[in-house]
C-alpha cells in the first residue's frame, strides 16, 4: 500500500498552519487513500520528516510525495524533492512518487470564482475588474503560470477583466495593478489572492489593497479570501495523486528557467536547488537571487549560537539551518552531539577554540565562511551559547558584509544566563537582585588591555556571571574583596551546565579560588556572584 505525504512549504501564520492541517484531515477523512500524512519543509510543524517518519513506522516504504503548492516554482521543482531526499537518506529503502503543482486546474479557478463572488456580494461582475495577485518567484515559468490563471479565470465568467500581479519579487506589484485597472477605467476591484492558505503575504495583500483604496476613495476596492480548506481542494489533491500513482508526473516545464535559458535567467539553468526561505518570510537566514547577482554570491553565512551544550537548548531556527547546511564551522563548545544529525555529505570544519590550546586562527576562520558561501554553499558557523556573547560572531559577520558574502546572525542560549538556570540559580530575583552583569574573566585585574571596571563592579549589589575566568578567578575574587565587596558573598561556580557530568560548588568568595582549583573546576565553567548564588541546588537540576 503507498501512503500520502502532502508537503508544504511552511508559514509563521498560525491560521495558515491550521488550514493546512484541516485540508489533510479532510483527504484523510474521504478514505480514498488507506494511509495520509502532512509537514512542512521549513518554518512550521509538523516537520516533513516527523510526517515521513509516521508512515514509515507503520510500514510503508513506497510514498506519493504531493506538492501543495499552486506553481511550479523553486519549491515545488527544487527544495520539496530535496528534503525527500533527505527522508530517503534517513529511511534506506524509502521510495517515492511526486506528484503534479496544484495549478493552473479548473477545480481552483472555480474556487477562486466562489470566493470572488463572496466579495461581489450581490454587485454584477460585468462592472469588476479582478487583480489576481500571486506570490512572485524568480522562476519566470511560475509568474508566467499566474498570467495564464488571471487569462483562464476571465474566460467565460463575464468579468470587466483580469489582471495578473505579484506580492513579492515580480511585477506588477499590488498596488502597480491596481493603478493600471484604475487607468482602465475601474470603479469596481476584487483583489483575489492567489494563495492556498493563509500567511503574511496574503495579510500583506490585504494591507496593501487598503492602503491604496485609502488613498482612491473613488475605487471600491474589496479583497477576496484565500482558496483555503475545501472540498475542491482535497478532489484536487486526490487527482494528483490518482495522477502520480498512474505515473503521470508531467510539469509545465517548457519556459522553466531551471531547465531551458530565458532571458536574464541563464545563471538558473541546471543549478541544483536547495531547501531556502522567501524573503518575504520573517526569517531571513536565505535569499532567492535574481539574474543581477553574479553565481559565485549565491551562498550564504549563517552565525549560529547553539546554546549552553546539549543537544536540545538549540533554537528551532538554528535547527532548520544545520539541517539545510552544506558547511559547518564548528567550535569545542559547541553542541557536539549536533554534528551527529547532519546529513553525510555536510562537510564540517573544526575550529577547535580551546582555551589557550590550539585553535584555528580568526583570520582563517573568516575566510572559510566567505571562500565556501562564494561557492554557493550554504555555510553555518556553529558556536557554543549565544555568538554575541563573547564569541567574537560579530568579527565573522563583519568579515563576512566586507566581502560581499549574505550574512545572519542566530541567537543562542547563553551561558551566562543558562548555567545558574540549571544549577537552580535565578540571576534575578525579586527582593534580592535588580540587575545582572556578565563580565570575561579573560584577562585578570590590571592587565592593560582589559575593558573591566573591577572597581565599579565591587560597589555592585547585583549579580554578577564571569564567563571564561577558570584562571583568574582567584585574582577577580580578590580585587573585588579590596575594593568593597564582602568576603562572605556567596558564589556558584557552575562545570559542564546541562550536560551528564554537570557539577557546582557553593562557596564564600574569599574562598572561590583556593575551592575551584582545589576540586578542579576546569572549563567550560560559569561563576556566579552575589546573593542569589544561595539559592543554588546541590547538584545538575532535574
Amino acid at each position: 500500500m503507498t501512503g500520502l505525504v502532502i508537503v508544504g512549504h511552511g508559514t509563521r501564520s498560525a491560521a495558515g498552519v491550521d488550514q493546512f492541517a484541516a485540508l489533510v484531515e479532510r483527504v484523510r477523512r474521504r478514505g480514498d487513500i488507506a494511509d495520509v500524512e502532512g509537514g512542512f519543509i521549513e518554518l512550521s510543524r509538523p516537520p516533513l520528516t516527523d510526517a515521513v517518519g509516521a508512515l514509515v513506522a507503520r510500514g510503508h516504504r513506497a510514498l506519493v510525495a504531493l506538492p501543495l503548492v499552486l506553481t511550479a516554482a523553486g519549491h515545488g521543482k527544487g527544495d520539496i524533492p530535496a528534503a525527500m531526499g533527505r527522508e530517503q537518506q534517513r529511511h534506506p529503502g524509502l521510495t517515492y512518487r511526486y506528484g503534479r503543482p496544484l495549478g493552473p486546474h479548473p477545480l481552483l479557478h472555480t474556487a477562486l470564482e466562489e470566493r470572488i463572488d463572496a466579495a461581489l456580494a450581490d454587485a454584477d461582475r460585468a462592472g469588476t475588474f479582478v487583480a489576481l495577485i500571486g506570490r512572485g518567484s524568480t522562476d519566470p515559468d511560475a509568474n508566467a503560470e499566474v498570467a495564464k490563471v488571471a487569462r483562464l479565470l476571465w474566460e467565460g465568467r463575464g468579468y470587466a477583466g483580469v489582471e495578473p500581479g505579484f506580492i513579492s519579487l515580480a511585477q506588477p506589484s499590488v498596488p502597480q495593478v491596481l493603478d493600471r485597472l484604475r487607468r482602465l477605467g475601474a470603479r469596481r476591484i476584487v483583489v483575489a489572492p492567489y494563495f492556498l492558505f493563509a500567511g503574511v503575504l496574503p495579510d500583506r495583500i490585504v494591507a496593501q489593497s487598503a492602503e491604496f483604496a485609502a488613498a482612491h476613495p473613488d475605487l471600491d476596492v474589496r479583497v477576496a479570501e484565500v482558496i483555503g480548506d475545501c472540498a475542491a481542494l482535497a478532489d484536487l489533491v486526490l487527482e494528483r495523486h490518482a495522477e502520480a500513482l498512474g505515473g503521470d508526473i508531467r510539469m509545465n516545464c517548457d519556459t522553466c528557467a531551471y531547465r531551458v535559458s530565458m532571458p536574464g535567467f541563464a545563471d538558473k539553468v541546471g543549478r541544483p536547488q536547495r531547501p531556502h526561505d522567501h524573503p518575504d518570510d520573517p526569517v531571513g537566514h536565505h535569499h532567492h537571487h535574481g539574474h543581477d547577482h553574479d553565481h559565485e554570491h549565491d551562498g550564504s553565512v549563517a552565525v549560529v549560537g547553539g546554546g549552553p551544550g546539549p543537544d536540545d537548548l538549540i533554537t528551532v531556527r538554528a535547527q532548520a539551518l544545520l539541517d539545510a547546511a552544506d558547511v559547518v564551522v564548528v567550535d569545542r563548545l559547541a553542541p557536539q552531539g549536533l554534528l551527529a544529525g547532519l546529513r553525510p555529505d555536510v562537510l564540517v570544519i573544526d575550529a577547535a577554540k580551546v582555551p589557550r590550546g590550539p585553535s584555528m586562527a580568526q583570520d582563517a576562520i573568516n575566510a572559510a565562511l566567505v571562500s565556501h558561501a562564494r561557492a554557493g554553499r550554504r555555510v553555518v558557523r556553529l558556536k557554543g551559547g549565544d555568538p554575541y556573547v563573547f564569541g567574537r560572531g560579530h568579527e565573522e559577520v563583519l568579515a563576512c558584509r566586507a566581502a560581499g558574502v549574505p550574512v545572519t546572525v542566530v541567537p543562542g542560549v547563553s551561558s551566562a544566563l543558562a548555567a545558574p538556570a540549571l544549577a537552580g540559580v535565578p540571576v534575578t530575583h525579586r527582593g534580592v537582585a535588580h540587575d545582572v552583569t556578565v563580565v570575561s574573566g579573560h584577562l585578570p585585574p590590571g592587565h592593560p588591555d582589559s575593558l573591566v571596571d573591577w572597581a565599579a563592579l565591587a560597589r555592585a549589589r547585583g549579580t554578577v556571571v564571569l564567563l571564561m575566568a577558570v584562571d583568574t578567578i582567584a585574582k577577580i575574587a580578590a580585587v573585588l574583596i579590596e575594593h568593597g565587596r564582602a568576603p562572605e558573598t556567596p558564589v556558584l561556580a557552575v562545570q559542564d551546565a546541562g550536560l551528564p557530568g554537570q557539577r557546582s560548588v557553593s562557596v564564600r568568595l574569599d574562598e572561590i579560588g583556593a575551592v575551584a582549583a582545589r576540586e578542579g573546576i576546569g572549563p567550560p565553567a560559569v561563576f556566579v556572584l552575589g546573593p542569589v548564588a544561595a539559592f543554588a541546588t546541590t547538584g545538575p537540576s532535574a
